[in-house]
């Protein structure tokens, strides 16, 4: 029930995915049933490919995050993470409010015992013909370098299992390669992730690199910073849409194609997306919520940091 055209765009996304996920997964709508029929029903869907768990509230954007899902009992949001807690899915997937998400993520399901500060990370295109992930790309304004250091090895795990990229090379997004640059907060994010013997730590990347490929395949920066690539990345990617240039790497840029942001560092697999999403990026946020499912991500990152 979350998004800016829901319900509409969340059921209609869904019955797109069904032709792109496995036989044995299944979907699970949480919302309105009434309109959720109805909606299957225009699609000329039966309403038996998928389970549907009736929720009579919504966590409206404008609502304070931490209030509603606490107010809000019967919302879809708060109901689909009491399913996720207790293990009744494997996994959850909104493009409702990103504070109640959150909430939802850090009080419901909680962080990894030993993870400090869970992330969100963002998948962007290279030149080079394979992604490279970002992170945090805005939940943590400001980290420690001890938090960026844990980024560094949260993402790797990532980059290897979900996006499939054999020993992801892992760098610091600086002002200069040279490892005398920065301010104190990445210089000594630097120095820890050298330490890290189980990441390929290859430096220092400035952000000129960042969509080349050639350097890293997992980027580590603030929520700060990597916020504000990320903007500036969708900017250009509005831009030369109005400007009719046709490109693979720019139609890779589009959200609509990513579906949604994971978040990290959590002890189940959550996905968060935009709150414009279309049925098609719905679509996509089905199909990662099922690949970082199968990829077994969650206990990968357990095991990790049980060390």
């Amino acid at each position: 029930m979350g998004g800016d055209f829901a319900p509409e765009a969340a059921v209609k996304g869904a019955v797109m995915a069904l032709e792109t996920i496995g036989a044995e997964s299944r979907i699970v709508l949480f919302g309105d049933e009434r309109q959720i029929r109805t909606i299957l029903e225009s699609e000329g869907c039966p309403t038996e490919r998928f389970d549907i768990v009736a929720t009579t509230e919504v966590i409206e954007m404008g609502d304070h995050p931490a209030k509603a899902f606490q107010s809000k009992a019967d919302s879809s949001i708060t109901v689909g993470f009491g399913y996720l807690a207790k293990g009744a899915i494997d996994g959850f997937a909104s493009a409702g409010s990103t504070g109640a998400m959150m909430v939802g993520s850090m009080y419901a399901v909680k962080p990894i015992e030993g993870v400090i500060r869970p992330t969100i990370s963002s998948t962007v295109p290279t030149v080079s013909g394979r992604p490279a992930l970002l992170l945090d790309v805005g939940l943590n304004v400001d980290c420690r370098p001890e938090v960026l250091a844990q980024y560094g090895l949260i993402g790797s795990i990532y980059a290897e299992s979900v996006l499939g990229i054999e020993n992801p090379r892992v760098a610091v997004l600086n002002i200069g390669e040279e490892e005398a640059k920065g301010n104190a907060q990445v210089k000594a994010a630097h120095e820890l992730l050298k330490a890290e013997p189980r990441i390929r730590f290859v430096g220092n990347v400035e952000g000129s690199h960042i969509f080349s490929g050639k350097v890293a395949d997992v980027i580590v920066c603030d929520g700060f910073v990597g916020n504000t690539v990320l903007k500036m990345a969708e900017g250009l990617y509005r831009i030369n849409r109005a400007l009719e240039v046709k490109h693979p790497f720019w139609s890779a840029m589009n959200y609509e194609n990513v579906g949604g942001t994971p978040v990290l560092g959590v002890n189940a697999p959550v996905i968060i997306g935009h709150g414009c999403s279309t049925p098609l990026a719905i679509k996509n946020m089905i199909r990662s919520t099922e690949q970082v499912i199968k990829a077994g991500l969650t206990e990968k990152l357990r095991r990790a940091f049980q060390n």
